[in-house]
């Protein structure tokens, strides 16, 4: 790997292994899962671990799943793994309520992201000023951005730090992005705030690393990523693959790579069945801009009788054929 040197640009590498990996999984990791993987994330210096649901503080639920463990109990567990590493949470509101990030700042979270639909920053205000109160870190970050232009993200990301976002930015909640789309979006956004800006992305179209890349090119400066792609769908940016060309390319992450890849081979061993993969769904998913984590929802629908109808058909259609969901 290629060194970088003293006056190399930094690049802050946020981890959200732990939440946004729970989608893979139905949010049923266990608790001796979660402080492994923490532990190895804290031995290879990743600045900032995310811990939750994978919808974040609040949502366990019957609407959009149970989660094995309480936000408690996660919380606990991880902040315990952590000596140098600090811990994260997501929020968003409706899901989550300022009960929720109060407990979460009780439990040692140093840094907590609220969440927003693209065009409704508006929602996150009440929770930015408390964040501030409670000494926490607060960033805001819009969701599903594909759907709003770069010039009504800039915007949405301005009153998020005019509110006390320390930082701001957007994830391609659908892996939709190409790497010029990033760029256009990122250039508005950091051309509109004065605050550090995050890029999330997601790998439907195999485009997550590429899409990171063009994100610092653009300015960003936080970056998330996580191990072996854990995520919902197709998975998220690859953690491991994102720190060693962001290296190559001469920016500094201040994460040790072998302890990196340690971390990497425990969270495969340990939190999923198998890497995520590109399958057909998470393609199309991504072309349509639908979100990742409807992934179940929109590929099996339980019928009377059992029966189990694939919708992909619906999603999708081809010049000259009718397309029908098959039994």
């Amino acid at each position: 790997m290629t060194s970088t040197t003293d006056n190399a640009r930094q690049v802050l590498i946020y981890d959200p292994t732990l939440r946004d990996g729970h989608h893979a999984v139905r949010h049923q990791l266990e608790a001796d899962r979660l402080r492994a993987y923490a532990a190895a994330a804290d031995a290879a210096h990743i600045p900032l671990v995310e811990i939750g649901h994978g919808n974040g503080l609040g949502a366990s639920s019957l609407q959009i799943g149970r989660a094995r463990l309480s936000d408690d109990e996660m919380l606990s567990t991880v902040r315990e793994a952590l000596t140098r590493t600090k811990m994260g949470v997501f929020i968003v509101p409706g899901w989550g309520t300022s009960a929720d990030l109060r407990n979460a700042a009780s439990h040692g979270a140093d840094l907590a992201r609220i969440g927003a639909h693209c065009t409704e920053a508006d929602v996150t205000e009440r929770h930015l000023n408390l964040l501030r109160e409670l000494g926490v870190e607060a960033q805001g970050v819009l969701l599903m951005s594909h759907m709003a232009t770069p010039a009504q993200l800039a915007e949405q990301c301005a009153l998020m730090a005019s509110w006390g976002a320390q930082a701001v930015g957007i994830m391609d909640s659908a892996g939709h992005y190409l790497p010029a789309d990033v760029t256009e979006r990122i250039s508005a956004i950091t051309a509109a705030v004065d605050v550090p800006v995050i890029f999330h992305g997601h790998n439907n179209l195999g485009m997550a690393v590429a899409n990171s890349v063009a994100a610092v090119t653009a300015g960003a400066t936080v970056i998330d990523g996580c191990a072996r792609g854990f995520g919902a769908g197709a998975g998220n940016t690859q953690l491991e693959v994102l720190v060693a060309v962001l290296e190559r390319l001469g920016y500094r992450t201040g994460i040790c790579f072998k302890s990196l890849l340690h971390a990497a081979d425990i969270a495969q061993e340990l939190l999923m069945p198998a890497p995520p993969t590109i399958d057909s769904v998470s393609l199309v998913s991504g072309l349509a801009g639908v979100f990742s984590g409807f992934k179940r929802p929109v590929l099996f629908t339980d019928l009377p009788g059992n029966l189990r109808v694939t919708h992909l058909g619906r999603l999708i259609s081809c010049p000259g054929r009718v397309n029908r969901p098959r039994p």
